[in-house]
């Protein structure tokens, strides 16, 4: 398949100015003004006064449902793949969640290659909140390995859900991690879900002055709580990454406020990102602060706060792409992806001017269409 997109405003994430964008095969083969291409069955789409961007990157969702706090009722539902289209994302990280009993990993690589397989990029951490890890072979490191959807672990810590491993502990399965993701060719990284405890920054802080690399250490949740933000911007002055979560309570403003004032206070532009984790489960409280029900997290809350940054805040586009796309595909090294060059992997969102998803194209395919979802997942009606 050889589709030439022409007259677009490209931000790659840099701003290039109007372009042209040659894809074949499912990858960009040329960016360029005017492009002069005589194929066989050339396809073009005309886009003049549209902005065209790399697709975004989620790197926390329950793929396979979250919740279940409340018990088995309250278990959430699957993602299926028409969300991550209708907000222009185009690769996702699963992740599993509280429930490590009937939420298991295994499933969880299922769903992984089910929607690799739909059409869109996925990988996964292994395990969920508990310390020791739950794994899909006998080791952390085995895990990274031999399974090449498996980026990393994850893990709850300062939350009343965690396991509360010591110091020591985290220092272990870093090492296991970082030898797993050196032999299997990977980065390898412990995604930490933190909760309202103070104390994990501190950790990891120790750990990075005892000589460990601070780069395989990923916090998420990172402005739920005033102290955990704070701790946060600590943490990412000193070198780390630090995951603002979109969907959900954020303690500084909107998640997209929590990444400005992240910038403002000197972390640098290309570690931070954002997530949504989505599917999790959103309780609903009355006036009287008593649960009164439960919603289902969406996706589309990374869309909603990089128009946020791009708009209201006026943080340029350069940025908020970035934050959205190029930073985690740059953090977690995921080859070809969050950028609009040769040889990249053809993942591309074109906007209007208002900001409003027209096409979408996954690994090269058209996925929306004139605003429509065109290619929906295996049991979609």
């Amino acid at each position: 398949m050889a589709l030439l997109i022409r007259n677009a405003h490209v931000y790659a994430p840099q701003d290039l100015g109007v372009c042209d964008v040659l894809v074949v095969n499912g990858r960009i083969a040329a960016v360029g003004p005017d492009l002069t291409v005589v194929m066989p069955e050339l396809e073009t789409l005309e886009a003049s006064g549209l902005i065209l961007t790399p697709g975004f990157i989620d790197q926390h969702v329950h793929v396979t449902g979250g919740g279940g706090e409340g018990g088995p009722s309250t278990r959430t539902p699957e993602l299926v793949l028409s969300e991550l289209i209708a907000c222009g994302t185009t690769s996702v990280v699963g992740v599993s969640g509280t429930d490590g009993s009937s939420r298991s990993i295994p499933n969880l690589l299922g769903k992984v290659r089910a929607l690799q397989a739909e059409g869109v990029s996925a990988w996964m951490y292994t395990s969920n909140y508990a310390y020791p890890p739950t794994t899909l072979t006998t080791t952390v490191r085995d895990d990274l390995y031999f399974v090449p959807e498996v980026l990393g672990v994850k893990i709850a810590m300062g939350d009343h859900r965690s396991s509360f491993p010591t110091e020591q502990e985290v220092l272990r399965l870093l090492t296991q991690i970082r030898v797993g993701a050196m032999v299997a060719g990977k980065l390898g990284v412990l995604h930490v879900h933190l909760g309202d405890i103070p104390g994990p920054f501190e950790m990891f802080l120790d750990i990075a002055a005892r000589g460990f690399p601070i780069q395989h250490i990923r916090p998420t949740h990172c402005a739920r709580h005033i102290k955990v933000f704070e701790d946060a911007v600590r943490f990412g002055l000193a070198g780390g990454f630090i995951d603002i979560t979109t969907g959900g309570t954020s303690a500084v403003g909107t998640p997209a406020d929590a990444v400005l004032e992240a910038l403002r206070a000197g972390v640098a532009a290309d570690h931070v990102t954002v997530s949504t984790d989505g599917h999790g489960s959103v309780p609903r409280f009355n006036e009287k602060g008593e649960m009164v029900g439960l919603g289902v997290g969406g996706v589309a809350c990374n869309l909603e706060n990089f128009r946020r940054l791009t708009g209201e805040l006026g943080v340029p586009m350069t940025t908020a792409l970035s934050v959205v796309s190029t930073n985690i595909a740059r953090a977690l090294r995921l080859e070809g992806k969050g950028e609009i060059k040769a040889g990249a992997d053809a993942d591309i969102n074109l906007f209007d001017e208002n900001m409003e998803l027209v096409h979408v194209l996954a690994r090269g395919r058209q996925m929306m269409r004139s605003g429509e979802v065109i290619v929906k997942g295996t049991f979609e009606s």
